[in-house]
């Protein structure tokens, strides 16, 4: 399991391990640019693996241009 604390919705959600920072996305109904992935103080791309146990912080990007 995962646990994935999503910004400014201040959302809490357990998964099922994903194999990617880009599956998690999809299941949030997240596009690649609308998010920043964080764990532990790491900024992930969307290639990079989740393990088991993964605390996961995704911060929503807005723009206001």
């Amino acid at each position: 399991m995962i646990t994935v604390f999503v910004e400014p919705d201040n959302e809490t959600f357990t998964f099922e391990k994903h194999n990617t920072v880009l599956m998690l996305q999809k299941r949030l109904g997240l596009r690649v640019n609308d998010a920043i992935i964080i764990r532990g103080g790491t900024l992930l791309t969307p290639d990079s693996r989740l393990e088991d146990g993964d605390q996961i912080r995704v911060r929503k990007v807005t723009s206001t241009g």
